[in-house]
């Protein structure tokens, strides 16, 4: 039996806990009123003998004390409640002295594997970490409502970052990186003003992505069209001097080939400065930026020709990959790259279908970039075609006060996601019981979304002045509220989910891919889309159904389940829930099926949805990968490739890693076998680094733990 204490870990029933408390306070009372050991160990039997796999520390006393009071014993059951208080006091005094320390001794193992991008041995990650204990702690003990802190607790939802709710910082966003070019910023209380030159406004970018980062917790995307604009500049000053130094002798075919030759050296340094900030920088925080770049052309742009030049060096470079300390091309985490396919550039016989060529050729690289179809976007959000923010959420159409789509300059206030497996778990296959108690949740879910924004109401433009004053977000005066980019839908505020392959196995004993299946899951779907619809009429917020791309939280969410409700076939036996409204990953189902199937879901999930497809070998299957994306733009709006793959960090081997007789690993091209350099890739994450050994599974390959 798991007795789960009131910071949500799950330790082992030990019964001398019990005895040493009621002996205690046997202590404080006369010999006639103290508990006998017969007495005592009658209780502790009974305690095991409910036969839970899960119970919370609270219960556990509740029952010590009924027990007490049933044989008599109330005047020791009174001075057990003045102990119980007395060490409730304690703990809310101080909780965190165990998760601190264990991080600074590098002990704790559940934060060192919560986040791939964060080094937990770095002082500055731990700095990050530390406060983020703190902050997790005042929320659950202090600053939430403690029905939605056990309803976290117990699984019931996931209170997304915690670790930073003490701050009035948001999620993430879309930053107005157009408007902080063309008219300037501030950073540091240092004036930047609109670049004049490509290589400029890439260091510009950098900066600002940087300092945007340390004051927020969530991704956020930049809009690489803008920087189109600053190239023109490049080439035209490139190209006057030149002229002017050589106007009558040189002709003006040597002249042009000249000034092409500076700009393909200032394109080439320009892009090479945003890829290695990004991956050198290392924010308040404690890691790079969560930066994603977003590539499309658009065919009325006046500058569309040198956006194709920048997002052709971006995909060349990302292919290439960065060094590591070892002087090994790998996979850089970050930027994240986002390519739109459109009419031009569809692989059918568009004008820059050559771009999408060396897309796929990265995509069989480097696991980047992902796809967007602006053919699809366009039918989900009223013919527009913009980026989605870091973590994967869309926001919904907005307009200004000229009637213009507004898209850049806004955000996400904050995620709460729901755990629908648990719920169907519950109502063991009633259908009326399932939709009863999924209400009364989904009531408990927007309850907990308003203590995000509640946390954020109030907030001056002081709090960061880089989002809020000088252009990422907006631009206030000093000291004014940002209250008013929080209603109205300018900003996003999401109700994540978690299962609905699962719950539909629950509630139907189907896939969500059966015809049965598939009409209850759209159903599930559609009522929590017209739940966030409701929500956002009610309260003038911007409620947002979210697909949530959280692995680990498929993890947690089955942990607790298993925990508590034991081991079910299909369900809790797997170790994790289904992420979202995927398909299960151990259904036979091609590609295209796939693709084609979550679409539909991607249609009700607007407020942030992505599919993946795994295809293996995938840096043989060039062909593939292009009739693959020709099939993404016309039949869904985002999807990403992923594959498994071996790689040493030794070499740069991107093959398969082999077991040799001794049951070692090796890398059959250099014969390197320490583990630290071999590294099991889902290359979705990008995760390079060290890998975590879990002891106790497969003794013949000592599985590995990896970010996923």
């Amino acid at each position: 039996m798991k007795v789960i204490k009131r910071d949500g870990r799950a330790v082992d029933f030990d019964k001398s806990k019990i005895q040493i408390a009621i002996e205690k306070a046997n202590k404080e009372v006369k010999q006639k009123e103290r508990a006998t050991k017969d007495e005592i160990k009658e209780i502790i039997e009974y305690i095991e003998e409910l036969g839970k796999k899960r119970i919370l520390v609270e219960d556990v006393q509740d029952i010590i004390e009924e027990k007490l009071m049933e044989i008599g014993k109330y005047e020791l059951s009174k001075k057990y409640i003045v102990y119980r208080y007395t060490r409730a006091l304690v703990r809310k005094s101080n909780t965190t002295d165990e998760s601190i320390l264990g991080l600074i001794r590098n002990e704790n193992k559940e934060l060192a594997e919560e986040n791939s991008n964060k080094n937990t041995v770095l002082a500055s990650t731990q700095r990050d970490y530390i406060a983020g204990e703190v902050s997790r702690d005042l929320t659950k003990r202090i600053l939430l409502p403690e029905k939605i802190s056990k309803a976290h607790q117990d699984g019931v939802f996931h209170f997304h970052d915690m670790d930073y709710f003490v701050q009035p910082i948001f999620n993430c966003c879309l930053i107005n990186i157009g408007d902080m070019l063309d008219n300037g910023t501030v950073i540091n209380g240092k004036l930047i003003e609109s670049p004049k030159s490509f290589r400029v406004a890439c260091t510009v970018i950098t900066q600002i992505i940087a300092t945007v980062a340390s004051n927020q917790y969530g991704g956020q995307s930049v809009d690489l069209i803008h920087l189109g604009k600053y190239l023109r500049k490049s080439y035209d000053k490139f190209k006057k001097e030149i002229e002017d130094k050589y106007k009558n002798k040189l002709s003006k075919d040597v002249i042009e080939e000249l000034t092409q030759l500076r700009l393909k050296d200032e394109l080439k340094s320009g892009v090479q400065t945003i890829q290695y900030q990004i991956n050198t920088l290392i924010t308040t925080n404690g890691q790079s930026p969560f930066v994603t770049l977003f590539l499309h052309l658009e065919e009325d742009d006046p500058y569309i020709k040198e956006n194709a030049m920048i997002i052709e060096e971006v995909l060349n470079q990302r292919y290439l990959g960065i060094k590591n300390e070892a002087g090994v091309y790998v996979t850089p985490a970050f930027p994240k790259l986002v390519y739109v396919l459109d009419k031009c550039n569809n692989l059918s016989g568009g004008k820059y279908d050559y771009l999408t060529k060396i897309a796929v050729k990265c995509s069989a690289k480097r696991m980047y970039p992902d796809y967007i179809s602006a053919k699809k976007m366009k039918e989900n959000y009223e013919g527009n075609v913009f980026s989605p923010m870091g973590c994967r959420s869309f926001l919904s159409p907005w307009k200004d006060e000229n009637g213009n789509y507004k898209f850049e300059g806004r955000f996400n206030q904050g995620v709460v996601s729901i755990n629908l497996p648990q719920i169907g778990i519950i109502a063991d296959g009633d259908e009326n019981k399932f939709w009863e108690l999924f209400d009364e949740r989904l009531e408990l879910c927007k309850e907990a979304l308003m203590c995000r924004h509640y946390a954020l109401l109030g907030t001056t433009s002081d709090i960061s002045p880089i989002h809020w004053q000088y252009g990422a977000i907006a631009r206030l005066k000093k000291g004014e509220k940002i209250d008013k980019l929080l209603y109205g839908g300018y900003s996003s505020i999401s109700l994540g989910y978690i299962g609905i392959y699962e719950l539909t196995k629950l509630i139907k004993g189907v896939s969500h891919t059966t015809p049965e299946g598939h009409d209850f899951a759209v159903k599930v779907m559609k009522y929590m889309k017209d739940k966030v619809t409701k929500w956002r009429k009610e309260t003038n917020l911007g409620f947002a159904l979210y697909g949530t791309p959280a692995e680990s939280l498929c993890y947690r969410f089955a942990k607790i389940d298993k925990e508590k409700f034991g081991t079910i076939k299909d369900i809790t036996d797997k170790g994790y829930y289904t992420n979202s409204y995927h398909v299960d990953v151990r259904e036979k189902i091609d590609a295209f099926s796939k693709l084609s199937f979550e679409s539909e879901f991607q249609g009700i999930s607007t407020g942030g949805c992505i599919s993946y497809i795994e295809i293996p070998n995938i840096t043989k299957n060039l062909e593939a990968l292009e009739t693959v994306v020709k099939f993404i733009y016309d039949n869904i709006q985002y999807a990403e490739f992923n594959t498994k793959s071996d790689y040493c960090l030794e070499c740069g081997f991107d093959g398969e890693i082999i077991i040799n007789k001794n049951n070692e690993w090796e890398c059959p091209n250099c014969g390197n076998m320490d583990h630290k350099k071999l590294s099991v890739v889902r290359r979705t994450c990008g995760y390079l680094g060290e890998n975590f050994w879990n002891v106790g599974k497969t003794k013949e390959i000592k599985q590995r733990v990896m970010h996923l």
